[in-house]
Formats: structure tokens, sequence, C-alpha cells
């Protein structure tokens, strides 16, 4: 791991996992995780969005899914984000872009979890789930 990193990567990977999550929950904005996002090396950045393609791999990620979640995200439809996240089924190759497209990568990718995991929460898991990444507390601190 880089210098965003502490000793071990699991810290890492966990704060990346808090991090989406709380931009999925509504806890942290989305402008405010790209800030984090882009203050990773861009090695750390590869990492992350590998991270959350397997994130949204788990939540079963649809093409309609993709759609609403590239309107949310702010990024134009037609960038190779987009693209590959509306195709059916999804591509996940977001870490091999270009680094000049991981911000939008970010953008689009989050945006696209958080509508299925949204649906997942309100279904699947709704008043039974035992997830500590659904359950997180609602004053949340946003760097």
């Amino acid at each position: 791991m880089t210098e965003t990193s502490s000793d071990d990567g699991r810290t890492f990977l966990r704060e990346t996992e808090r991090v989406v999550n709380e931009i999925a929950q509504g806890l942290r904005t989305l402008d405010a995780g790209v800030g984090w996002f882009s203050c990773l090396a861009p090695t750390s950045q590869q990492e992350v969005l590998q991270e959350v393609a397997g994130y949204a791999m788990q939540a079963h990620v649809t093409a309609a899914d993709g759609r609403a979640g590239v309107a949310r995200s702010g990024v134009k439809p037609t960038a190779n984000p987009s693209v590959m996240i509306c195709m059916d089924p999804p591509r996940y190759g977001f870490a091999g872009l270009p680094a000049a497209e991981y911000v939008k990568a970010f953008r689009v990718l989050v945006s696209v979890f958080a509508i299925a995991d949204t649906r997942r929460r309100e279904t699947y898991c709704k008043g039974v789930c035992g997830h500590a990444w659904h359950n997180l507390p609602a004053a949340t601190e946003q760097p």
C-alpha cells in the first residue's frame, strides 16, 4: 500500500468500504467521496476501483442500475466508465482504464453501487439485515 494506508492493507480496504457505504447510504456526499479518492496515489486509486467493482458485483448491478447510477454520477453517458457499467452484463475492468478516467470511473461505480445496494437493503435485507456495512451510524464525520 502507499501513503494513504496504514501498516496493513486491510485498514485501507476497511476505509474504502466505509467511504463507499457512507456515500451509498447518504451519510457522505459523492463529491466528498471523490475528494477522498482524488487524494490517493494512482496505484491506490486502481485498488479502490477494483474493490468498488467487487462491491457492485456483489450487489448484482443490473443495466437499469447502471443507467440510473450514471445519471446520478454526473458523468456523461458516453464516457468509457458509463458505457462499461450499462452493458448487459456490466463490464468491471475500471482499473484498466487510463488514469485520467479514474475519477469518472469512481463516480460511476459508487453511484451505481448506491442504486443497487439501496435496492438490496430495501428488499433482501429489510428488517433482517446483519451486515455491518448496512447498519452504519447516522452521525458520521466527513473529511
